[in-house]
């Protein structure tokens, strides 16, 4: 049946579509087309194209107080993300929301702008209000991953933050950031560097501090020293000013790990105005693989977090606990290497 011969046979009261007409314009029984709004996994791809189709075609919009009140469930969660302006953070969220649609859940997202233990409370109270069966905590910084220690939450928390220490009472789910700077820094020796500088992150953030924590294991367990280390706060300014330490200290390093792209594209731009060439006198690494890092002249090495999969694993491991099912206390994620043309090898120099 088309969906305007089918318009013609609906009452002609006025009422928003239901259920049961989304069945009968898709030619399915009612618990199919429950299974699509709940558990689309679940449910054929042919199935649920044509169950999806009938749903727009008809504008059908899902009662949710009905729904808890029949069922006892919310299908919400809440997610939280602090520093939402930084792209780990941003992306994260999204991919969270994203998996929990996938799922059959809808999130509710609120920020917070620092680790205030009234701000946080606040809005852990506001969500369990709102009858959240599970709550997203991207806690990039190690003073919010403390204070949500002392949180008490009624349903079960995920932690996206790559702690160096367990959290007890709560669920850890992370890109291994040692492993990925790990990978940068291993890759560089590989192609013959031997003085390695490090742009790190601001040290009160975790991922920071474990980058930084793997570029100085890496290099003694090459047996090399340290090069030059400055801080900045993720900005491709405070890139920018930390190339004009880098000339001002004499000898350049041959080459730079940044602690994000941003970073990255910040010293590449510092050293280029000084009349450095990229890679051929200095070669830049970042992190994070953001949209533009391929578009950089030269397109940039980076390390690539997978936020799609961290999404999806916040959203696995979230589901079960919500299921009564322990999930384990940590799931971590590897980066990947992207290999592009801001490292030079120098060939002479590279390991056997």
């Amino acid at each position: 049946m088309t969906s305007a011969a089918y318009r013609r046979t609906m009452p002609k009261q006025v009422r928003p579509p239901g259920m049961v007409d989304v069945a009968k314009l898709a030619g399915v029984s009612h618990q199919t087309v429950s299974r699509v709004l709940n558990a689309p996994n679940m449910v054929r791809a042919s199935t649920r194209e044509k169950v999806e189709q009938a749903i727009a075609e008809l504008g059908y919009q899902r009662n949710l107080a009905a729904r808890t009140l029949a069922t006892h469930r919310s299908r919400l969660i809440g997610v939280i993300v602090a520093n939402s302006d930084f792209h780990g953070p941003a992306e994260t969220a999204l991919s969270v929301q994203s998996a929990a649609h996938e799922s059959g859940y809808a999130a509710i997202q609120a920020a917070v702008r620092s680790a205030d233990p009234k701000e946080l409370g606040s809005v852990v109270s506001m969500l369990l209000n709102h009858s959240v069966e599970g709550i997203v905590v991207i806690a990039p910084q190690e003073q919010l991953v403390r204070e949500l220690q002392r949180t008490a939450a009624r349903v079960p928390m995920v932690v996206v933050a790559d702690s160096p220490r367990p959290l007890d009472g709560m669920h850890e789910v992370c890109v291994d950031q040692r492993d990925g700077a790990r990978k940068a820094v291993e890759h560089l020796i590989a192609t013959g560097h031997r003085t390695i500088a490090h742009i790190a992150g601001p040290p009160t953030w975790l991922d920071a501090t474990q980058r930084r924590r793997s570029w100085l294991e890496t290099l003694a367990k090459h047996g090399l020293p340290p090069a030059t280390e400055h801080t900045g706060d993720w900005s491709a300014q405070a890139g920018y000013e930390a190339a004009a330490l880098l000339i001002t200290e004499g000898a350049l390093p041959e080459a730079v790990f940044c602690a994000n792209d941003l970073i990255a594209i910040g010293v590449a731009a510092g050293l280029k105005d000084a009349g450095i060439s990229i890679p051929e006198d200095i070669s830049i690494v970042g992190f994070d693989d953001i949209p533009s890092a391929p578009y950089q002249r030269p397109a940039l090495t980076t390390v690539r977090q997978p936020f799609k999969e961290l999404g999806r694993a916040c959203m696995e491991v979230l589901s079960a606990g919500i299921e009564g099912v322990e999930p384990g206390p940590r799931r971590t994620i590897s980066a990947t290497l992207v290999q592009r043309s801001s490292v030079q090898v120098h060939r002479n120099k590279t390991s056997s």
